[in-house]
């Protein structure tokens, strides 16, 4: 997953499009989420390889302008991914050791959903919206987008496409959100990478602007814990079941 969120933590700033149809849910599902300081929801996160599934998790996310996210790993176990702003940490209480990085450097795949603590668009991240055609909501009453990621081959590919007349078809890099047509609320993001890797999230329980306090974004290191700089083994983690 390393090569994708290079590309999306550099935020490239050429050109952005949103299909017609697609514009309508985008302008409420970035309206709810900007007008919030804070938010709270919980999530399941699933990764699959070659489309089997490798390793479900379960838990709850935190998120406060600007900048700021807390993922809390409750199921199978215990873990806990920290941005604060400046420093995205990756706490692992089984192992008694922290990984620390600076956020703007983490490739993390979680970091990419840090917009949802910051300014909520998805220019941010998209080079282009436009409804999915390769991949169905999972509820009738959702809208599923197809998000052109910016800085990817994906990028150059849809607009070649566009070009030739040919229908585009959806490239190795890809992300896709999944939007309740009733509230707006983000219910799924999908993100692949390299064709054959795939992580989902589901989120449920959205809270707007719940009381949050800014001291769940400070990390302490507890003692005996060894901090490791660098980035998290995240894709050696997730590969095991």
């Amino acid at each position: 997953m390393m090569k994708l969120f290079v590309y999306l933590s550099a935020l490239a700033t050429s050109w952005w499009s949103i299909a017609p149809d697609a514009k309508p849910i985008i302008v409420l599902l970035e309206a709810r989420y900007r007008a919030a300081r804070t938010l709270q929801a919980t999530f399941l996160e699933r990764y699959s390889e070659n489309g089997r599934p490798v390793r479900v998790e379960a838990g709850r996310a935190y998120f406060r302008k600007p900048g700021k996210m807390r993922w809390e790993y409750e199921s199978p176990e215990k873990n806990l991914f920290l941005v604060d702003g400046k420093t995205a940490w990756f706490y692992v209480p089984a192992d008694h050791t922290v990984t620390r990085v600076a956020a703007k450097q983490s490739t993390d795949w979680r970091t990419p959903l840090a917009l949802l603590a910051g300014e909520m668009k998805l220019d941010k991240l998209c080079a282009r919206v436009e409804p999915a055609t390769d991949v169905k909501p999972d509820s009738a009453d959702d809208v599923m987008l197809y998000c052109v990621p910016r800085g990817t081959d994906a990028q150059e590919k849809r607009s070649a496409a566009t070009r030739t007349g040919l229908r585009p078809t959806v490239p190795e890099s890809a992300i896709f959100l999944e939007v309740s047509r009733a509230t707006a609320n983000l219910t799924r993001v999908v993100l692949r990478d390299g064709g054959r890797v795939e992580l989902e999230f589901k989120f449920a329980n959205w809270e707007f602007d719940p009381a949050v306090s800014d001291s769940l974004f400070r990390f302490e290191v507890p003692p005996g814990v060894a901090i490791v700089n660098g980035e998290s083994p995240v894709d050696d983690m997730r590969v095991k079941p």
